[in-house]
């Protein structure tokens, strides 16, 4: 791919995409191509209990470049984008250049665009907002957000909702208020070479169900059962795609079949999801078809 030659040695190189479709491998090509370190910038695999379910890289491609970023996180600690970009910047201010890659958008945001400083959730109040989500359901917590919040985030993402409502419970002040704050971006995209890699739905989806099967060859269930003495749907850990499914396999509530389809189901969900926040977020970006990588 000439792209990857084109690319100037010293440039800074952001790579986005959904999942399963082959940005781990261009971020290495162009790794071992024009130099750098590979940064993670996907919320599930900084955690170390999870490998073969994320697909991180192996051992093998991390012989090939270093990689920073990946499995170093507790799967029981509650990890934010304020930890990750604290954490990129100190690879940034290192050197290195950068082949920043994954597939959480929020991620790439913050990095291009600045994260306002919001002090972290003290543990009472993220234990009554769990609470009153479990209880009353997230119109309660939606009752509770200023109209500036409430009119800017997405309302139907639990997540996004109940760390809005955690904000103005615990500052005073409202999510949109902190965003307007917002410092300089650490990394301006125009400093960048963005890669978004694209692919079609049917090809996507073929490419999600082996992954999936590869994944339970590899080793995912044994993942799992190594989680499962300590498992909770709390457990920050336990977004993971496929991971509430191979527990309930694990339980006896459902068949290994099952809980492959259901996993399948759910990631090509994600990917969905994951497609639509780049199409309206990341218009200025470099696309490349996943089929020509």
């Amino acid at each position: 791919m000439q792209m990857i030659h084109d690319i100037p040695p010293d440039r800074p190189v952001l790579i986005a995409g959904p999942t399963a479709s082959g940005k781990s491998a261009l971020a290495l090509r162009i790794a071992e191509t024009g130099g750098g370190v590979i940064v993670n910038a996907d919320a599930i695999q900084v955690f170390d209990c999870w490998r073969v379910l994320t697909a991180r890289p192996d051992a093998a491609d991390e012989a090939r470049a270093p990689h920073c970023l990946y499995g170093h996180v507790p799967c029981d600690f509650a990890y934010s984008v304020g930890h990750w970009l604290r954490e990129a910047a100190a690879i940034l201010q290192s050197g290195a250049r950068p082949v920043i890659v994954g597939g959480t958008g929020l991620y790439f945001r913050a990095l291009t665009e600045g994260l306002a400083d919001i002090p972290a959730t003290p543990p009472d109040i993220r234990a009554e907002a769990d609470a009153r989500l479990r209880d009353d359901g997230l119109p309660a917590l939606l009752a509770g957000l200023d109209d500036a919040t409430a009119a800017r985030i997405d309302r139907r993402n639990p997540m996004r909702v109940q760390r809005a409502w955690e904000v103005l419970r615990s500052t005073g002040r409202g999510l949109a208020d902190w965003q307007d704050d917002t410092p300089p971006p650490l990394l301006p995209l125009t400093d960048t070479m963005p890669l978004l890699v694209m692919a079609d739905t049917d090809w996507l989806n073929a490419r999600i169900a082996q992954r999936f099967d590869r994944m339970l060859e590899l080793g995912a269930l044994d993942e799992a059962r190594a989680i499962l003495p300590r498992w909770s749907p709390a457990l920050p850990a336990a977004k993971a795609i496929g991971a509430p499914e191979l527990i309930a396999h694990l339980r006896g509530e459902i068949t290994l079949d099952a809980a492959r389809e259901a996993a399948t189901i759910a990631t090509r969900q994600f990917a969905k999801r994951q497609r639509t926040w780049f199409r309206a977020r990341m218009g200025g970006w470099t696309q490349v078809p996943a089929k020509t990588l």
